[in-house]
């Protein structure tokens, strides 16, 4: 999918303020939906406007397959990509990706340097963080009987009947299912390290095995809750809260047991817009474009001067959007950090683990 953000050039001097000489096109790689509209409305439009540039934006379902291959073939078409926080760290190892220097990035809006603004951790050699998101489970309160409230019941079809959605890839999915077995989040990822604790993730993920409807790209979770394909879907927790603030539909989150990640951007090796790329890269993770676009989605702002600026929802008033980031202290009593370091190591195998599991 392609959408081309156009809009009509403003004064050069503009421009040149902006480090962009000429009109541009960049194409920016995100995850589509809801997701990508919020960096379209908070990035791409303001930094169109700004400079005269364009913006195609692909969509994909994440990974560095495609990242790879572009390298190596010396044929790369994509100038950023909005990656997870252990693909940014392994592309960068892999010496796919260019160098985004957190140095070079705009100070926040109250003068703090970016290396002190931008939270711990949410900014690489290679990349440059966004948004704190989360994987959590969503349940369709008009079919469900009785208040699902934590993760083991996520994986109890007797108490709670009815179809679930997981996602066709093991990570969140393995670390939920150690959860709701019983290991505590603190130790998920030393028990996710052996062979018996991949086991056992896999074991409780087949008993319901029988009832799971798989999703690949993060727009499907809502629409299976909506059509009654699932009762219960493992979902990106900001296309949960647009189907409810956008479309009215009666779906709950469930925090407990949440796995919670980063995003960034990342600029793959030889992108042939690099200049004007770096420039969207200052622009859209300055301190005002973060807080805008937690304005259109319940994900937060990686730079500590957003917070404050953090309001409604951006066409309900009176929908307050801080409780319902990933990161509001009621959301957090039993979440998980994803652990970069374990995934950027453990991928391919546990991929091969759990489609042989899947094959069965």
């Amino acid at each position: 999918m392609k959408l081309v953000t156009k809009l009509a050039p403003a004064a050069l001097a503009v421009s040149m303020t902006l480090g962009v000489a000429s009109a541009a096109e960049i194409t920016v790689v995100s995850w589509g939906g809801a997701y990508t509209k919020s960096q379209v409305e908070a990035y791409h439009k303001p930094w169109a406007a700004a400079t005269g540039n364009t913006v195609v934006s692909e969509d994909y379902n994440g990974g560095l397959s495609e990242v790879k291959a572009q390298v190596e073939a010396g044929n790369v078409k994509w100038d950023l990509v909005d990656v997870e926080l252990s693909d940014a760290v392994r592309g960068c190892d892999e010496g796919l990706l260019e160098t985004l220097d957190i140095n070079e990035m705009p100070a926040g809006d109250d003068g703090t340097a970016a290396a002190d603004d931008f939270l711990p951790g949410t900014y690489t050699d290679c990349a440059i963080g966004t948004i704190v998101w989360s994987t959590i489970y969503a349940y369709d309160s008009s079919k469900v009987e009785g208040t699902p409230s934590s993760i083991a019941d996520f994986f109890d079809t007797e108490k709670f009947p009815g179809k679930r959605g997981i996602r066709k890839n093991p990570k969140a999915n393995m670390e939920m299912a150690l959860m709701a077995d019983g290991v505590p989040a603190d130790e998920v990822y030393s028990v996710l390290a052996t062979a018996e604790g991949v086991e056992r993730a896999l074991a409780k993920m087949d008993s319901i095995k029988d009832q799971v409807v798989w999703w690949e790209a993060g727009a499907q979770p809502p629409q299976l809750l909506a059509d009654g394909e699932v009762v219960m879907t493992t979902a990106y927790n900001g296309r949960i809260f647009n189907a409810v603030a956008s479309e009215d539909k009666p779906f709950e989150i469930v925090w407990d047991g949440q796995v919670w990640d980063l995003d960034l951007w990342v600029m793959p090796k030889g992108a042939p817009n690099k200049e004007a790329a770096m420039d969207f890269v200052k622009f859209s993770t300055d301190t005002k474009r973060l807080a805008a676009q937690a304005s259109w989605i319940s994900y937060g702002p990686v730079r500590k001067s957003s917070s404050s600026l953090v309001g409604s929802f951006h066409d309900k008033p009176d929908l307050k959007m801080d409780v319902h980031m990933p990161t509001a202290p009621s959301n957090m009593k039993n979440a998980l950090q994803n652990d970069f370091e374990f995934w950027a190591d453990n991928q391919d195998q546990l991929n091969e683990q759990f489609n042989a599991w899947l094959a069965k």
